[in-house]
């Protein structure tokens, strides 16, 4: 049977979405190779192997544009008459052309159809709305690296308690945290938080048990056995848990039940010698709903319980953290960070696998930060799927990280307009890029700051399409500022004061070295090491002098007086937030990943040195000058 022609494959492909060329970090057009559109296009559910495939494809496209869910902007014009019937239960007959300017979750009811209505905000609520200030800060945390008052493997719920309290009286208006999404509990050797098994669940790790007999993991966490330490004394508060209406209520919840499922399939498994993701488990328990994984859930009802208060407690612990913040002063209290993708083999894709890309990874192209692409071993949700469930599984997630925070940071917000989607076992610069819905992802976002009273800020770091930041900062989403990053058209630095307003002003971030490490050539070294391209120590050398003309060099080993300028830099920011990560307050030279590795650096690993982070006299001193620029 002939395959589709190239020029019927070309039209598919844009219909669905995808970009056939692209252009490279240095203007350069690319073309997009056949096998990879295809490949793209199979994932999507539209496979393009006949003419006849081509042509089912284009009309199941065509239909998709009759939703019945719709987005719009505060003020839109609505294009049918009928019934409105707003979220408050309130009815009026319209016709069509009537401006809707209540921001909500309403219906329009016609005589052949409802459609439901989800109308935005013109922008998400900005610092000054919050906060009272027009300009604020707070320290960013990975949760796992801190030390609490009670000798622990690794950071946790009391260690973060403690710890936002502390820089609440440092004069801290927020605490941004690395993703608490649920990993794999059968295998916390899989400790990246951006490669979640569910972002709809939270990492019960981190539910902090009442003993503090667990051993001190030292410097570098030893995710296996810290955490079956964890489990250990968590299961033992299990056993003499008497249950509750609040945990009995908090079980009803189907997405915790399907979790919890998956979760205690996949100690059962690893347990026997296969994997912890559903990729070798018996065909029958690779899907919920079978007969063997409903016999499962009758003969290991109770570990399936302990999962389910596992994610009990971890939930009640994350608003307990919020409720600190806010009774400690924190204005904005948590920033949550939500992940940009999934891991395919998962939580989420066990149980709902029609909602995401399968086939297909998702990365990034060739540019100033990876010269050799990014491929992130993760997936996301499928455009088609979004478009035919009136995107709740983007809701869910949305509202799962408002759930107990005031402020939300979605990681590689560039997704938020397009995707590098990368075919299985290809090179990441063999990918094409996805267009995603803009508009509506956009506006539910807004909305749902609006209705949590929250902040927005989406990393928009990377090859970032033309008129994209405008966009977002129109909305007030705010867009990322770094020290190294921000360069003018002959490569000097940007003076911060020049920054966008309606933006997040940082020092570095978690995916890069920190300002310590940058100045000693840290970064340099480790790609060295292992082989990778990247900048040169003579480029280094350039930009060293770019970026503090007026300082005679220090030596590597002591740079505390280039972290001090760079700090009070991002601090007299005109940006409206400045976020300084735990490694720059303190001046530490590591990285706490270094993206595209995974055993050869220690990711997600590092430990900070001490309980009290901000009585250090380097961390004081930094924080004291982010709150003498940005006051309460």
């Amino acid at each position: 049977m002939a395959g589709i022609r190239d020029d019927a494959l070309g039209r598919l492909a844009a219909k669905a979405g995808l970009l056939a060329t692209w252009e490279d970090a240095d203007g350069r057009t690319r073309q997009v190779a056949p096998e990879t559109l295809r490949a793209a296009l199979r994932s999507l559910g539209l496979p393009c192997e006949t003419e006849q495939d081509g042509v089912e494809n284009l009309y199941r496209l065509d239909a998709q544009q009759q939703r019945s869910f719709l987005t719009l902007d505060a003020g839109d014009p609505l294009l049918e008459a009928g019934r409105l019937v707003l979220e408050s239960g309130e009815a009026y007959d319209v016709a069509a052309g009537i401006v809707l300017d209540t921001p909500g979750y309403h219906r329009i009811e016609t005589a052949d159809r409802v459609v439901r209505l989800a109308v935005a905000p013109a922008a998400a609520p900005d610092v000054r709305t919050i906060t009272g200030v027009e300009r604020a800060w707070g320290p960013a945390v990975q949760i796992y690296s801190l030390r609490g008052e009670r000798e622990a493997g690794f950071g946790d719920i009391a260690a973060l308690t403690h710890f936002v309290q502390s820089a609440a009286r440092s004069g801290a208006h927020l605490a941004a945290i690395n993703p608490v999404h649920a990993l794999f509990v059968a295998d916390p050797a899989r400790c990246s938080p951006y490669a979640p098994s569910n972002r709809e669940t939270l990492n019960p790790l981190y539910a902090a048990p009442d003993r503090d007999d667990e051993a001190n993991s030292g410097d570098l966490i030893d995710w296996p056995s810290a955490a079956a330490a964890r489990l250990a004394h968590l299961h033992a508060e299990y056993r003499g848990f008497a249950g509750s209406p609040e945990f009995d209520r908090f079980a009803e919840d189907s997405v915790v039940m399907d979790h919890a499922l998956f979760d205690a399939l996949s100690v059962h498994f690893t347990q026997r010698g296969l994997t912890a993701d559903w990729s070798s488990w018996p065909y029958s328990f690779r899907q919920p709903g079978t007969a063997d994984v409903r016999r499962f859930t009758e003969e290991y009802g109770d570990a399936v319980r302990f999962q389910i208060y596992l994610q009990w407690r971890v939930n009640e612990g994350m608003r307990s953290v919020q409720t600190a913040a806010k009774n400690a002063g924190m204005a904005i209290r948590l920033v949550a960070d939500l992940a940009v993708g999934l891991h395919p083999r998962g939580s989420h894709s066990w149980s709902r696998r029609s909602e995401l890309l399968e086939g297909l990874t998702l990365g990034a192209p060739p540019d100033m930060f990876q010269a050799d692409g990014q491929g992130w071993g993760i997936t996301g949700f499928s455009p088609t799927a979004l478009a035919e469930t009136d995107f709740d599984p983007f809701l869910r997630t949305v509202r799962k990280a408002l759930s107990f925070a005031g402020g939300i940071r979605v990681d590689h917000a560039l997704g938020l307009e397009r995707l590098w989607l990368i075919p299985d076992g290809a090179d990441p610069r063999d990918g094409v890029y996805l267009q995603q819905p803009f508009n509506d992802l956009v506006r539910l976002l807004v909305l749902e700051a609006h209705r949590h009273h929250a902040l927005v800020i989406a990393e928009d770091l990377g090859t970032v399409p033309d008129g994209l930041r405008d966009k977002m900062q129109a909305r007030n989403l705010l867009g990322m500022r770094l020290t190294t990053f921000e360069r003018d058209s002959e490569g000097g630095f940007v003076d911060p004061a020049e920054w966008t307003p309606a933006a997040v002003a940082m020092t570095s971030t978690h995916d890069l070295i920190p300002i310590a490490g940058w100045w000693a050539g840290t970064d340099i070294e480790w790609r060295q090491r292992l082989g990778r391209a990247g900048e040169s120590e003579a480029e280094r050398s350039i930009d060293r002098v770019r970026l503090w003309p007026e300082l005679d060099r220090p030596e590597p080993d002591e740079p505390a007086p280039v972290v001090d300028k760079v700090v009070s830099q991002v601090a007299c920011a005109s940006c409206e937030l400045a976020i300084v990560p735990l490694e720059d307050l303190l001046g530490q030279a590591e990285a706490t990943n270094m993206p595209g590795t995974i055993d050869e650096h220690p990711n997600w690993r590092r430990r900070l040195p001490q309980v009290d982070i901000l009585s250090d006299p380097a961390a004081a001193r930094r924080a004291a000058l982010l709150s003498k620029e940005r006051p309460r």
